[in-house]
């Protein structure tokens, strides 16, 4: 019996990390892996953009979480300062480039005429973890630099706009908010936002994830 009992726990533990090396190998497939033209053509419409970025060191936590060819990014077109400096992949800082120009500022300048933007406060950007921190589970976007998570704006005359529930909230800053969280599946594949679930509600979650057929996920 004593045999037996001893056998079947080895047979468990084997079972086990197994079960956990499958999911691993299952979770560093997904890692992206980039292609050299792509990226020198990324880092020129940054500059092109006016983003101000640095090359980052290759980030490798593992089998599966990394960045192939990282950048830092610092600052936005219009002398928007990233705050802190957020380690992602060159296409998430060029769609949140795109997002701010093409639907953050217009909306900024529809709901509060005059004001612009002179820090975007980021909360999370490359993080090795699975989704909403859980132990077990679906890899986290973040493991792959392909997402960012905005808290909120400090505006030149000083004033913050912080990302909070503001689905029926009945004023200009609550607009702002639906109106550029709305915009952002226009560029992002991923938009989670405070109404979405308890893990968001305090910033917006932007990625990139590629899917088939152009599927976007907007919460």
């Amino acid at each position: 019996m004593k045999e037996d009992a001893e056998r079947k726990a080895q047979d468990d533990t084997k079972a086990e990390a197994e079960k956990k090396a499958k999911t691993e190998a299952e979770k560093a497939a997904q890692r992206p892996h980039e292609d050299a033209k792509a990226e020198a053509a990324c880092r020129a419409e940054l500059k092109a953009l006016g983003v101000t970025f640095e090359e980052a060191p290759v980030v490798n936590d593992g089998a599966a979480c990394g960045i192939d060819k990282p950048v830092l990014l610092k600052g936005l077109p219009g002398d928007v300062t990233v705050e802190p400096e957020a380690t992602v992949r060159c296409e998430t800082a060029l769609q949140v480039a795109r997002w701010l120009d093409g639907s953050v500022k217009p909306s900024l300048e529809a709901a509060m005429p005059g004001e612009t933007i002179t820090v975007l406060s980021q909360a999370s950007a490359y993080v090795c973890k699975n989704r909403n921190g859980a132990e077990e589970g679906k890899i986290s976007e973040h493991a792959f630099g392909n997402a960012l998570d905005i808290a909120g704006f400090t505006l030149k005359s000083g004033k913050t706009i912080t990302i909070r529930p503001a689905d029926k909230e009945p004023t200009l800053e609550g607009a702002f908010q639906r109106a550029i969280t709305e915009a952002a599946c226009l560029y992002f594949t991923t938009v989670l936002d405070p109404g979405s679930d308890a893990a968001h509600q305090n910033h917006l979650h932007l990625d990139v994830k590629e899917r088939r057929g152009g599927y976007r996920y907007c919460w």
